[in-house]
């Protein structure tokens, strides 16, 4: 297995950057994620890493070298990484939880899966052309998917995300088989907030990538002004290993059980697993109650 990856982050013109990327792989799989932690919440940035480790240590557990069953992996990441993020604000007693958007994709056998709660996109381009990317879960792209007006609609206003007391809405899509020179972006709605997806297919088809993705970054701060949300993109360019600034992977070297992984270290609690659905439940209950007493003694 090779590829050629660039990734970026830029703060913009929030106080801090709460966006998290990066990706592991073994000799024969690689987990590709992206989180933005959400604002108007307490520590978004530790919702995104704390998404990002528990992906990371779940792909070390499963692949070996490949994962077996793709989807179910996915979807058991990402609720995973919700559980973590509960469990953190219960622990904490956090009137409010973190919380975060994500997306993620694994690229093993010649195909990509790939998962996604929020807003945070994923776009797959072919020989210059949008093969596909991810919809967002906000109101203003679910009623401009039923062809309403979205005039009114504040394009910010999500309706699922990782961290929330309600159970996350999730997409999983693929497998699509991958050719030679396919790009695959993930990027944070700093990106896609002020580029089209016609520029954004545009320059990545034009350019290498660490040529394209730079530039792409560029564009969406300039737009931005001195408002701009961060930007974080992470760009993977399938069976091609190039002489450019990022970083060509080739995997033939790994021995069977090898892993590498550029996400920050930090294993999720190891009890996570034996946290079921009930004691979710339990730890949100616990959440609400304090928000219910803090009230009360407010008033």
């Amino acid at each position: 297995m090779k590829f050629s990856v660039y990734q970026i982050s830029r703060q913009g013109g929030r106080e801090r950057n709460e966006d998290r990327m990066g990706y592991a792989y073994t000799r024969e799989s690689g987990l590709f994620v992206l989180a933005d932690g959400m604002g108007g919440h307490p520590e978004g940035a530790m919702a995104a890493q704390l998404a990002l480790q528990t992906f990371s240590a779940y792909f070390q557990k499963a692949a070996n070298p490949t994962v077996k069953e793709v989807p179910e992996f996915l979807s058991s990441a990402l609720m995973a990484a919700h559980h973590q993020i509960i469990r953190y604000a219960a622990e904490k007693g956090m009137l409010d939880t973190p919380r975060t958007t994500l997306v993620a994709a694994i690229m093993e056998r010649g195909h990509v899966n790939w998962v996604h709660c929020g807003d945070s996109r994923l776009y797959i381009v072919r020989k210059g052309q949008l093969l596909t990317r991810t919809r967002d879960h906000s109101y203003m792209e679910q009623q401009a998917h039923l062809g309403r007006s979205t005039n009114h609609i504040n394009r910010n206003i999500l309706f699922t995300c990782l961290g929330s007391p309600a159970k996350p809405v999730f997409d999983l899509s693929g497998p699509l088989l991958l050719e030679h020179g396919d790009r695959v972006l993930l990027c944070s709605d700093g990106l896609w907030g002020t580029v089209s997806d016609a520029e954004i297919v545009e320059h990545l088809a034009a350019a290498p990538l660490d040529r394209a993705v730079p530039e792409l970054v560029e564009m969406a701060l300039q737009r931005g002004g001195a408002r701009c949300d961060n930007v974080t993109v992470l760009a993977m360019e399938w069976e091609t290993v190039e002489a450019f600034h990022g970083t060509n992977v080739s995997t033939d070297d790994i021995e069977d059980g090898g892993f590498a992984s550029t996400i920050q270290t930090g294993t999720p609690d190891p009890t996570l697993e034996d946290m079921d659905d009930e004691a979710i439940e339990r730890s949100i209950a616990e959440i609400n109650e304090a928000i219910r007493r803090t009230a009360a003694r407010q008033s």
